[in-house]
């Protein structure tokens, strides 16, 4: 009798991989972003604001901007900026960042190999076969709380790599996986109630009260969940109507057949083991079961690497409201996902020098998106060594003070997210806006908690829009689903949204949404 079929496959293909495709559609698109940056530190003039430190954090002094002379920034150092940027000042963040996705690659990779993937996806495919609506609800309403409650975004993005294979296995699409996982992520983030990133810094720097106005955001939350159910839920419905109407019906394909495989070549597998004990009648004593034996090693490896994640949510939950430790999110997610696949491949009988060549190819499946991700963090720098990006601040603030409050408003929506574009960070945006943003509602006539909603909108949104968001990046490089099909399924969702979050802040701006 063979077992060789019952055993881990080290020579599995990976799900995760950049396409080749899909690569270069992304490339071009950042590239183009980082000439058409270079070119407004020609056209535009250098200026800065003054800064202080408060508190450990640099805040923008009100109404001292100034021209400054242009800096020796030649063209040709666009394009080697995503070398530069790894020995800038933030070069800390961006390190970690590519450590992150080699540890979540490679792990994911053995996991594979090991067979403990498809052992996680079939139990959860047996436990919600019957309740797979219920099931669409329930996830997007956890990812959007995380997020919105919580402010836990970069620690959730790993979730992910689970979301895709299940709902293609429960017959619906990689989209559709992405529906319930990064759509409410970032939604979450937007329609934040209490997320200490954003609702939390922008109220402390304005002097509101902390968490004030929750009642309105809490609506608006609702809103916006059930509007993402229903467009998740109607999509997964067409899909299962008519599989190939799924925009990557051609690429779940081949994921849906690997998922298969293992289960099939476990039944091969079992039945061949009772063939020789149905010909030896009940004299003999029945042997080992390899099929069992089997079993039983990859849901060892999948108890361990479940223990690990969930040692790792706990830690990045417990920290989401410490700015101090929440740093740590993706270094620890990094290292246990690290523990728990390396752990898991051999708790599932990988050899461990398999282990090791599993992982590299699961590493270097994702190397393309770790380029992308440089490119992307260039165009920041690249603002940042014309010393244009306070110069493009000042001109938003100069148009918000000459306007009225209704449009005051919206300017303030529409300048963070355009200052969303180069920077990344809620909280980064924050020190460096609501100073200014502050002294101007007052004087055009729109309540402090106006403006802190119309920043909210502004970061939380554009998270799944803009190609230089590194998580929007780092998520998509998960799925084989590329930054322009992704735009291409979400553009209808996103106007629906930009409309309702109009509404919403005109509402605030009518009823003077306080308390001041």
């Amino acid at each position: 009798m063979s077992t060789d079929k019952l055993q881990p496959d080290p020579s599995r293909q990976s799900a995760i991989k950049i396409g080749k495709k899909a690569f270069l559609l992304s490339a071009g698109i950042i590239l183009a972003l980082m000439l058409v940056s270079g070119i407004l530190t020609i056209i535009l003039p250098s200026g800065e604001y003054e800064r202080v430190v408060q508190d450990g954090k640099t805040l923008v002094v009100n109404g001292t901007y100034h021209a400054v002379p242009k800096p020796a920034y030649p063209p040709w150092r666009w394009l080697t900026a995503p070398i530069e940027i790894l020995f800038s000042k933030d070069n800390l963040t961006l390190i970690t960042i590519i450590f992150f996705i080699v540890c979540v690659g490679g792990s994911i990779s053995i996991l594979e190999g090991a067979g403990v993937m498809e052992e996680l996806i079939h139990k959860l495919v047996r436990r919600f076969s019957k309740r797979k609506y219920l099931l669409i609800t329930l996830v997007i309403l956890f990812f959007m709380a995380v997020s919105s409650f919580i402010g836990v975004y970069e620690g959730m993005v790993p979730m992910i790599i689970f979301m895709v294979p299940l709902a293609i296995s429960l017959g619906w699409d990689s989209l559709t996986g992405l529906g319930i996982s990064l759509l409410p992520l970032a939604f979450g983030f937007a329609s934040a109630v209490t997320n200490p990133f954003t609702v939390a810094v922008a109220q402390r720097i304005a002097d509101l009260p902390l968490f004030s106005g929750s009642w309105l955001r809490i609506i608006f939350f609702f809103v916006v969940f059930g509007i993402v159910t229903a467009f998740v839920v109607l999509h997964a419905k067409k899909v299962e109507r008519d599989p190939s109407s799924s925009p990557t019906f051609k690429e779940d394909e081949a994921i849906r057949a690997g998922l298969g495989e293992q289960q099939r070549a476990t039944s091969e597998g079992a039945a061949a083991s009772e063939a020789p004990a149905a010909r030896s009648g009940a004299a003999s004593e029945p042997a080992a079961d390899p099929k069992d034996r089997t079993s039983k090693a990859k849901t060892r490896g999948l108890v361990w690497f479940a223990c690990c994640i969930g040692i790792a949510m706990i830690i990045v939950l417990a920290t989401a409201r410490m700015p101090g430790l929440s740093d740590l999110a993706f270094p620890v997610m990094a290292l246990l996902f690290l523990i728990g696949g390396v752990g898991g491949g051999r708790l599932a009988q990988m050899k461990a020098g398999n282990i090791a060549k599993t992982f590299l190819r699961g590493a270097a499946n994702l190397a393309p998106g770790i380029v992308l991700i440089l490119m992307a963090y260039s165009v920041k720098h690249i603002i940042v060594s014309g010393k244009i990006m306070d110069t493009i601040l000042y001109g938003a603030a100069t148009l918000i003070a000459a306007a009225p409050p209704m449009a005051a408003a919206f300017l303030v929506y529409a300048t963070t997210l355009v200052m969303n574009f180069f920077i990344g960070s809620a909280s980064a945006k924050a020190f460096l806006m609501m100073p200014l943003l502050t002294p101007l509602a007052d004087l055009v006539g729109i309540t402090r908690q106006t403006a802190v909603l119309a920043f909210d909108f502004g970061d939380g949104f554009s998270n799944m829009i803009f190609p230089t968001n590194a998580l929007l990046l780092i998520a998509l490089s998960f799925t084989v689903v590329s930054y322009p099909r992704w735009m291409k399924w979400t553009w209808k969702l996103q106007m629906v949204i930009l409309a309702v979050t109009s509404a919403f802040l005109a509402l605030a701006v009518a009823i003077r949404f306080g308390p001041f």
